[in-house]
């Protein structure tokens, strides 16, 4: 993220004899669904810099040139259509898949999302789980009925930020519509398009990580996400049942289908720890070891279980209030686990081996 001052928003600032500071700050459209944010930031920024004693920030509105001019800044040297996520790119992009729902796989991709920008890590996630998105929910997001909407800066869209994730989810495209009573209902090539449009025209700047959170299945998104992005990653969520099992195997075989690499599994739910210290095992053992057991073989080296988290009432609860327990609590063992497998995935940083770095010896 770059500061306002780099990308033309600040357009005077002054100190008069007494210490208090004027800034003049400009947004790039009315009604900005950041301008509360980014008024609160400069002013509190403005407030703690030396000799200053007061700071009066003033609001305006960019014209179309300076609008024009702030996109070429952000962009940079890249065009208009030019994708961020291809072969090329350095940032690592890391899908997260399962076999089916309801096994906790939306909860384990903003935990870790949220652990590796605790880290320093710049992190996006892209909530790709169109029908049953619940990404803004439990990023503190949405409230009331509403969900907080990106800023749209002509065909460029800046996605909002929480807990220092830049977040992207249909949900913010319903318009005035309550998320808990919408439905998405499409055909595959809406899917296709809009998962299209959410890695072009959403600018998450550079990234060191950009996790997608799959809907679960082997369906149109999971083959999209292959097609636009063969080098992703993928981590493959379930629960210790046999049942999930059997079907979280199968959407690592589509991944590998259309070239993606399984890196590890995590398996969610794994016990409820009981007051006398013993553990109930709600949904029985050893689903996550099967299922890298089941993925790894000779031709693709082993997959191992990256982690197991345990049930835990203060995960569910963080998830469902917006506060991830990763920051609120990283005590509970389920965020503390979670913990552990973000630190063990951000030890493998982004890779020059085979990419270009536009530069050409003389």
């Amino acid at each position: 993220m770059r500061p306002v001052t780099e990308l033309g928003m600040v357009t005077e600032v002054s100190v008069d004899e007494a210490g208090t500071a004027s800034v003049e700050l400009l947004l790039t459209i009315a009604g900005c669904p950041a301008a509360r944010r980014i008024e609160e930031d400069t002013v509190a920024a403005t407030a703690s810099a030396d000799g200053v004693t007061a700071a009066d920030v003033r609001i305006g509105v960019m014209t179309p040139a300076e609008r024009r001019a702030f996109i070429e800044r952000v962009r940079g040297d890249r065009g208009a259509r030019a994708p961020q996520f291809g072969p090329d790119s350095l940032t690592r992009v890391i899908a997260v898949t399962s076999g089916k729902g309801g096994v906790g796989k939306s909860s384990i991709t903003a935990g870790l999302a949220v652990s590796l920008a605790e880290q320093g890590l710049s992190v996006g996630l892209v909530d790709a789980d169109v029908f049953g998105f619940s990404i803004p929910g439990i990023l503190g997001l949405a409230a009331d009925g509403s969900i907080t909407q990106p800023t749209r800066v002509d065909d460029m869209i800046l996605p909002p930020v929480a807990f220092g994730v830049k977040v992207i989810s249909i949900g913010m495209f319903l318009g005035d519509a309550d998320p808990r009573s919408t439905a998405v209902s499409w055909r595959g090539p809406m899917l296709h398009r809009t998962i299209e449009q959410f890695l072009r025209d959403v600018w998450f700047g550079d990234l060191d990580v950009l996790l997608l959170d799959l809907p679960p299945g082997t369906g149109d998104i999971a083959i999209s996400v292959g097609q636009l992005l063969p080098q992703a990653e993928v981590l493959v969520v379930t629960t210790p049942q046999e049942a999930a099992a059997d079907v979280a195997v199968r959407s690592a075989l589509v991944a590998r289908q259309t070239g993606q690499t399984v890196i590890g599994v995590i398996e969610n739910m794994a016990g409820l720890a009981q007051p006398d210290g013993s553990v109930l095992d709600l949904f029985g053992t050893g689903g996550g070891a099967l299922v890298a057991e089941r993925l790894s073989d000779e031709e693709h080296g082993e997959v191992p279980l990256l982690g197991s988290v345990p049930l835990s009432p203060g995960f569910r609860i963080g998830g469902d209030t917006g506060e991830p327990a990763v920051l609120k609590n990283p005590e509970d063992p389920a965020a503390a686990e979670l913990l552990r497998v973000s630190r063990a995935l951000a030890q493998r940083g982004r890779g020059l081996a085979g990419r270009s770095l536009g530069i050409a010896p003389r």
